[in-house]
C-alpha cells in the first residue's frame, strides 16, 4: 500500500532534519523575489552579521552556501587546502567517515585517527603527531564536533590547547553541523579556522543552506590553496561581498527568509538558553534511558551529546526493527543504527525546535515500542524518570512570567 496520511502530527525525533517553527514556515510562504533589487542585499547584510553571533566570532568571514552539509565540507576543504596536504582527521562514526571519504577522493593525504565507535576522538594520537612535526607537514586537523551516528561531542578546547602547547600553525577545521546553536560552541576563543553547520539541523530550517564561517588565517590560506572550486570558492562570495550585491549566484529566497526568523526566534530566547534548552532535553533523555535497562552508546559520560542519544539494544533485537515500528504504528520517526552500528542502536534525536512535553511524548512511543518488539520494559518508567528531572529544572518562560 502506498504511503498515505497517519491522523495528528508525526513526532519527528531524528538527528536532522528537525521540526520547523511556525513562525519560520510562515516566513518562508513567500514568493519570489529579484535577488538583484535592493531589498534582498540589504537583509543578506544583516544576515550575515548575526549568523556570525551563532559561531560566537566578532573576526569570522561567513558564507551563506545553497548546499548541504556535504557541500559546506567541500568548501571548508577546497578553498584552505592544495591536493596533497596532509590532514589529520578522525574517524569516530559514520559522518566523520563520511568526511574522511571526501578529503580521499579531493586528493588530500589523509592522516587517519580511529577510535571504537562509541568513543570520542583520540586526543593523546593527536598529542604525539603534532609532537612529532617539528616540520610542520601537517597542514590541518580536521574534526567532527558532534558525531551524530553515536551520540559522541568531542572536545575542541583540548585540540586547540594542544595546537598551542606545540606552536602548530595547522588550520583548524570544524564540522558543526549537528552542534553550532544547540551546544557550546566557541569560534573565536578555540581559535577554530573553518567552522560549518547546516540549515536542517539546529537551525531548524529546511535543507538546502549550508553555512559556513572562515577565520582571517583560513582567508589568507584560501588565497594559496590550489584545489581545484567552482560553486564552492570563497572569492567569488568576497568579490561580490565588496560589491555590496553579495550573491555569486541565485540563492533560495525563501531560505533567506526563514534564516532571518529563525535567527531572530533564537536570539529571543537567548543563545544560552537554546543550549541549555538542549542540555536539560538531552539529560531526560539519558535518564530514561538508564530507567528501561539500556545503555548509551556513547561509552564516556564527558562525551555524551545534547543533540542525540544513541541507545544500544540487546543482540536478540534489531534496532532497525524498533524504527521501523515506531513509525508504521505510532508515527514516530526514530534515527536508524548506521554502519558498524546497524541493526545494534536506535537514535533519539532532541535537537532543534523541541520542548520538554515534546520529548515526553517521544519517550512513552518509544517505551511502546521496545514493548512491541519483546524487551521487558515497564511502561511509565523512562517516562517517570525524565519527568521527574524536568519538572525541577524547566524554566518559566519568560515572556510569561
Amino acid at each position: 500500500m502506498d504511503y498515505v496520511y497517519g491522523p495528528g502530527r508525526n513526532h519527528l525525533f531524528v538527528p536532522g532534519p528537525v521540526n520547523i517553527p511556525e513562525q519560520v514556515i510562515r516566513a518562508m510562504n513567500r514568493n519570489n523575489e529579484d535577488y538583484r533589487s535592493p531589498a534582498v542585499p540589504a537583509m543578506t547584510k544583516n544576515l550575515l552579521e548575526d549568523v556570525k553571533k551563532i559561531f560566537k566570532t566578532t573576526t569570522g568571514t561567513p558564507f551563506l552556501i545553497p548546499t548541504t552539509g556535504t557541500g559546506a565540507w567541500e568548501s571548508a576543504l577546497t578553498n584552505t587546502l592544495s591536493p596533497g596536504d596532509r590532514i589529520v582527521s578522525f574517524l569516530i562514526g559514520q559522518f566523520s567517515l563520511l568526511w574522511i571519504d571526501q578529503q580521499q577522493r579531493l586528493n588530500f593525504n589523509v592522516d587517519v585517527i580511529e577510535s571504537e565507535w562509541g568513543q570520542g576522538a583520540n586526543l593523546e594520537v593527536l598529542a604525539a603527531k603534532l609532537a612529532a612535526d617539528s616540520a610542520h607537514t601537517i597542514k590541518a586537523i580536521c574534526i567532527v564536533h558532534n558525531e551524530t551516528a553515536t551520540g559522541v561531542t568531542n572536545n575542541l578546547a583540548t585540540v586547540r590547547k594542544l595546537l598551542d602547547e606545540y606552536r602548530h600553525p595547522a588550520l583548524f577545521l570544524v564540522d558543526g553541523v549537528s552542534s553550532i546553536c544547540a551546544l557550546d560552541f566557541r569560534m573565536d576563543e578555540w581559535g577554530i579556522d573553518v567552522a560549518l553547520t547546516g540549515s536542517q539541523k539546529a537551525l531548524s530550517l529546511p535543507t538546502g543552506m549550508g553555512i559556513v564561517c572562515a577565520s582571517t588565517k583560513a582567508l589568507e590560506a584560501s588565497k594559496t590553496a590550489k584545489s581545484v572550486r567552482v560553486f564552492f570558492d570563497w572569492k567569488d562570495y568576497l568579490k561580490f561581498y565588496k560589491m555590496g550585491t553579495f550573491w555569486p549566484y541565485t540563492p533560495s529566497i525563501q531560505l533567506l527568509y526563514g534564516l532571518r526568523t529563525a535567527l531572530d526566534l533564537i536570539f529571543e530566547e537567548g543563545l544560552d538558553n537554546v543550549i541549555a534548552r538542549h542540555s536539560r532535553l538531552a539529560k531526560a533523555t539519558r535518564l530514561a534511558v538508564e530507567a528501561w535497562g539500556l545503555k548509551n552508546c556513547t561509552q564516556k559520560e564527558e562525551w555524551y551529546s545534547d543533540t542525540v542519544t544513541a541507545v544500544v539494544v540487546p543482540p536478540y533485537i534489531d534496532s532497525s526493527e524498533i524504527v521501523r515500528r515506531g513509525w508504521k504504528r505510532y508515527n514516530l520517526s526514530l534515527g536508524l543504527g548506521l554502519n558498524k552500528v546497524a541493526g545494534k542502536v536506535f537514535r533519539i534525536g532532541h535537537l532543534g525546535n523541541l520542548n520538554e512535553l515534546q520529548l515526553l511524548g517521544c519517550l512513552a512511543g518509544v517505551e511502546m515500542i521496545l514493548k512491541d518488539v519483546g524487551y521487558p520494559v515497564k511502561l511509565g518508567s523512562g517516562v517517570a524518570a525524565a519527568c521527574a528531572y524536568l519538572q525541577n529544572t524547566i524554566p518559566m518562560i519568560p515572556s510569561r512570567i
